[in-house]
């Protein structure tokens, strides 16, 4: 969503970069560069205006002046303040101290309310609680119906007392009374022992009395801890104008932002909170149930200045990921045993578990360099290498050095890819083989990822026709003067069966003396006046 945005700050702070002293000059560019960007991205103008005022007093102060580097000054001052108009900290559910907590979702129809009930009851249900939802929009179509079938996926009951409206009119049904299916929500929990209790309200295209006034009634009701306000990241300045309307007509103790994958703008986000002064609570970002996050502030202005969101990546990975098949694994490599395909298979179906590829690779630092690459990242590619490593037989999967011709093309048709892509997988296997050789030696990860220059599903060509530059041997000679005569007086010593001169600069004028063999052979007198003494009594 915020691909814009960060691409114009990015390109902003790049060029304050090459220079080693800020003028007013530049910071005011600067400046001007950031309001230009905001205003594109759909931010409310009373929060440019703060925003950048901030900005520009913090950029003109010894803050920046006296730094060391003051472009990076400039960048955090940025991120600093892009925190503070987020919400400036992280808050999640308060939740009551005689349970059931009560969440009241509140927000305009199409809002995508009822999924984020779905959404929030599976994170709560996470977290070792006991939700229970209620069904109190009988209004849009099918609604009960909707989010029944949530409640069921998500594993989270559902009260619903009333079938709702099952027409195709958007009207009340007679009869139906959101407001009495929402206290007996609230007396059913008690019953059952829910510890929280989400109530799903109806909505309506746009702010209207009756909306209000049954949001109004429902809060009443139910005497909510907390009131969620639902919003569409997508609609721009309206977003702030309906956040506001909410606060003064129904109140909200938090907000949640809904479809944040998509390719808005992202001013909403920006906006918001600064304006209500409710802080950002939670944000949905696709349409899965496990689309949903907690809205951590800080993280989100990283993510906006291209700086990656690591501490999110490694939440999921640790969520994704079998503690103890990662143990196994690093057992395997400390014992010395080979990396195989049926390892790399595990990795890759864990991988997988984390969600789309495309965004867990845009919370790396530095990928919106990258971001055309990873439009073109075809999230299908991992099916494809886990058909084709399904398609080899276990010996085959154990020792990929036995794959000739024949197998490829057995390979090939069973997973219903061709040869090239088998050679292509085979290729990328044994780049991962030798980097997790290197980590088990103890070595670290190897100068780059295997396979990274050219990301499976993502179009890249191989280099062609490229070749490294030729390596210096021992006996080439240098282009300096001074090391060539230097090198020149070596070689005529070592014709001469003499030991060479010590090279100029070698540590304590030692140069290429052969180390000593034993304690006996060693000599301090040999070392430079001073060290002799450290060794002697030895």
């Amino acid at each position: 969503m915020f691909a814009t945005l960060s691409d114009r700050l990015t390109s902003t702070f790049k060029n304050l970069r090459a220079k080693g002293r800020l003028s007013e000059a530049d910071i005011d560019a600067t400046i001007r560069e950031i309001r230009r960007a905001l205003l594109d991205a759909d931010v409310a103008v009373p929060v440019v205006r703060q925003f950048t005022g901030a900005v520009r007093e913090r950029a003109l102060s010894a803050e920046v002046s006296g730094a060391l580097n003051p472009a990076q000054q400039v960048v955090k001052i940025v991120n600093d303040e892009l925190v503070g108009i987020l919400g400036g900290q992280t808050r999640t559910v308060a939740f009551a101290k005689q349970p059931p907590t009560v969440i009241l979702l509140a927000g305009l129809q199409g809002a995508g309310k009822t999924t984020l009930a779905g959404k929030l009851a599976l994170w709560l249900r996470e977290q070792g609680h006991t939700p229970l939802l209620v069904a109190a929009d009988l209004q849009r179509p099918n609604a009960v119906t909707q989010l029944q079938v949530v409640g069921e996926r998500a594993g989270v009951p559902v009260y619903a007392p009333h079938p709702g409206n099952q027409g195709s009119d958007d009207v009340l049904p007679a009869g139906a009374d959101p407001v009495a299916v929402a206290r007996s929500g609230l007396e059913t929990a008690h019953q059952r022992q829910h510890d929280v209790l989400i109530v799903d309200t109806a909505g309506r295209l746009g702010v209207d009395a009756e909306l209000m006034s049954q949001a109004a009634d429902i809060r009443d009701a139910v005497d909510p801890d907390e009131i969620l306000f639902v919003v569409d990241a997508m609609i721009g300045q309206d977003a702030v104008t309906t956040a506001q309307a909410f606060a003064d007509g129904v109140g909200f103790t938090g907000v949640v932002l809904s479809k944040l994958d998509g390719d808005a703008r992202g001013g909403a986000a920006l906006s918001i909170a600064s304006v209500t002064g409710r802080p950002i609570m939670f944000a949905s970002t696709g349409e899965k149930l496990t689309d949903f996050e907690v809205f951590h502030p800080d993280r989100m202005a990283s993510r906006i200045l291209d700086m990656g969101d690591v501490l999110t990546l490694i939440e999921q990975a640790e969520k994704a990921f079998d503690a103890e098949q990662a143990e196994k694994m690093a057992g395997k490599l400390v014992g010395g045993e080979d990396f195989t395909l049926e390892d790399f298979l595990v990795q890759m179906q864990q991988l997988k578990n984390m969600g789309s590829l495309k965004k867990m690779f845009g919370m790396l630092p530095g990928m919106g360099q990258m971001r055309e690459a990873l439009e073109n990242f075809d999230e299908r590619e991992v099916d494809r290498i886990e058909a084709i490593i399904r398609s080899m037989t276990p010996g085959e999967r154990q020792n990929p050095k036995i794959i000739n011709g024949s197998r490829r093309a057995r390979i090939a048709r069973g997973s219903g890819t061709t040869t090239s892509e088998i050679n292509q997988l085979l290729e990328r296997f044994e780049g991962a083989k030798k980097m997790m050789r290197q980590m088990a030696r103890g070595g670290g990860m190897p100068g780059g990822m295997p396979g990274m220059g050219n990301l499976p599903g993502m179009g890249g060509k191989k280099s062609r026709g490229r070749q490294a530059p030729p390596k210096r041997g021992k006996g080439a000679r240098s282009g300096n003067p001074a090391k060539r005569a230097e090198q020149e007086r070596a070689a005529a010593a070592r014709a001469a069966g003499e030991a060479p001169p010590a090279p100029s600069g070698s540590a304590f004028g030692l140069g290429g003396a052969a180390p000593a063999q034993d304690d006996a052979a060693f000599d301090p007198g040999s070392l430079p006046a001073g060290l002799g003494d450290l060794f002697k009594g030895r």
